[in-house]
Order: structure tokens, then C-alpha cells, then sequence
């Protein structure tokens, strides 16, 4: 089980979560301005989430979007590990990010910050945001406690998770990070729920998968100011595999 939020500027063009035209495999969002994705799925089980490692630091522009790091798995072949372990060579090339990679054996953190890195997930319950795995960051905090919650009530209805994400609360200033962007912008990022005119939470995300391959996306989608502007639900019976 995964939730998420994309935070991103409203401005960037962005496709709601369907099977991609391109490759009618996939199934997640898709960024329509580099057609990389943030989050998504393949129909044999495979799926990524990306995010970015906040550093102050100019982007090179030449740099390859990270985006890609998720599609460049979905459209081929490689399992998880493989994937990972092919991409080391090449880390460098992109700015600094969060990788997830899950198949049908497990799933996989990578970063590239401070330099590469790749660890197996145990299993459990963990977090990232744009920092390193399991970083205690207030909203990550406060969010692996709600999942908890969630897993031992046993619940299977995913409004708990949703509400967990939609979550506006903000960290008290002491236990803001110090990520180099001044105290300002630490205390706007630090919800779980970002709102405002130019940047938030774009979209919130809940995919499930159970023992018997069978997937659930769902998607829920904001505008400006957290207006909400639609939700996609799909039901993915994930190929068999020998």
C-alpha cells in the first residue's frame, strides 16, 4: 500500500491518472510538459514513485528530468533490482532525487544525494519526502503515526488514508528542518496539504496491491487554493507471471 502526494506548481501541465497512450501498459499520472511521471503503474506489477531532494542548488538545465527515472522502468523489462543496479552509473546525471521501485520481490529505495544509493525496504511502515528515506520530518511523522493507526484498526477503506494526506497542519517552527530555503518557506512547506495559488498538492494517490495481483489507483485531483477538480478509480488485474 502506497499513499502519496504530488506537490507541484499549478502552472505545470499535467495529465490526470490513465493507461498512457504511448504505452497502454502504464497506468498513473503523467507530466505533459518532459512526459515523465511521478507515480504510476505497469500491468505485470511493476511501479515507481519519484520525488526531489530539496537543495539549494541551481538546476542544470541540461540534466535529464526525473520523471523518467519512473517511465524509463515502466516501459521496459527490468525488475526492480536490476533497474536500480543499472542505474547507478547514470544517477549522477539528474538532480537530486527519491526513488521508489516495487515488482512482485519487493520494493527498492534509491537516491542519489549525497551520492548513489540503494537499499532494499524491510517490512513495515515508511516515508519520504524530499529528503532521505525515514527522515523525521514533522508531516512524515505525523503521517506514519495515522498509517499505523490505520493498519492496526484493521481498516480497508482508504478514506482514513486520504484524510491522512489531505492533512493542513502545520509543524511548529522548532521542528521545521533547516533545508537552506529560509524559515518562511520551511513553515509553507511543512504540511502534508500544501495550499496556495501557484503551488500545492496537486494530486493525492492511494495504490493498493494484494497477494492475488489485483491493483486499485485512485486518484484524487486539486487545483489552486486545494480546489478539487475530479478523482479517477481503476481496478487493475495485474498479468501472471511463471
Amino acid at each position: 500500500m502506497l499513499a502519496a502526494n504530488r506537490d507541484e506548481f499549478h502552472a505545470r501541465p499535467t495529465a490526470p491518472a490513465s493507461y498512457w497512450d504511448d504505452s497502454p501498459q502504464i497506468f498513473g499520472g503523467r507530466d505533459l510538459q518532459q512526459h515523465g511521471s511521478w507515480l504510476a503503474l505497469a500491468r505485470d506489477g511493476r511501479w515507481a514513485a519519484v520525488t526531489n531532494v530539496r537543495r539549494m542548488v541551481l538546476p542544470d538545465p541540461s540534466a535529464p528530468s526525473r520523471g523518467e527515472l519512473a517511465s524509463v522502468y515502466l516501459r521496459g523489462t527490468l525488475g526492480a533490482r536490476a533497474y536500480g543496479e543499472a542505474l547507478a552509473a547514470r544517477a549522477g546525471r539528474y538532480a537530486g532525487f527519491n526513488l521508489l521501485l516495487g515488482d512482485r520481490d519487493g520494493v527498492w529505495y534509491l537516491s542519489n544525494q549525497p551520492e548513489f544509493r540503494m537499499q532494499a525496504l524491510t517490512p513495515g511502515r515508511h516515508a519520504v519526502s524530499n529528503a532521505a528515506l525515514d527522515t523525521p520530518w514533522p508531516k512524515l511523522v505525523r503521517l506514519k503515526s495515522r498509517l499505523g493507526q490505520w493498519c492496526a484498526d484493521g481498516d480497508t477503506d482508504t478514506a482514513g488514508l486520504f484524510a491522512a494526506l489531505a492533512d493542513p497542519h502545520l509543524a511548529p517552527d522548532a521542528d521545521l528542518p533547516d533545508t537552506g530555503v529560509g524559515l518562511e518557506h520551511e513553515r509553507f512547506l511543512s504540511p502534508a496539504f500544501i495550499s496556495s495559488a501557484d503551488y500545492g498538492t496537486r494530486c493525492s494517490t492511494v495504490l493498493t496491491i494484494d497477494a492475488g495481483g489485483h491493483a486499485t489507483f485512485h486518484e484524487r485531483r486539486f487545483g489552486p487554493q486545494a480546489a478539487f477538480l475530479g478523482e479517477t478509480v481503476e481496478y487493475l488485474a495485474l498479468a501472471s507471471t511463471s
